[in-house]
């Protein structure tokens, strides 16, 4: 899990889910904190496009999270 703001990012093992808020003001915190979400985005986007994905997952498939481990892709 990884918190920027009142934004929540979760990792979990079929979805990554956001919750929250982010505001981002016009000075150098709000820069600070656009430059974070920025490489947070950057290691979602690079996490999935290394991996072999489905076109779509079956949300039948997923009722919950499931208690394995899952690697941390904002580590």
């Amino acid at each position: 899990m990884r918190t920027l703001g009142a934004l929540t990012f979760e990792n979990g093992t079929g979805r990554i889910a956001l919750h929250g808020t982010c505001n981002i003001t016009r000075d150098r915190a709000g820069l600070a904190l656009s430059r974070e979400l920025r490489r947070t985005a950057e290691a979602i986007v690079a996490a999935l496009e290394a991996q072999d994905l489905p076109e779509r997952i079956n949300e039948a498939d997923e009722p919950g999270e499931r208690a394995e481990p899952v690697r941390n892709p904002f580590a």
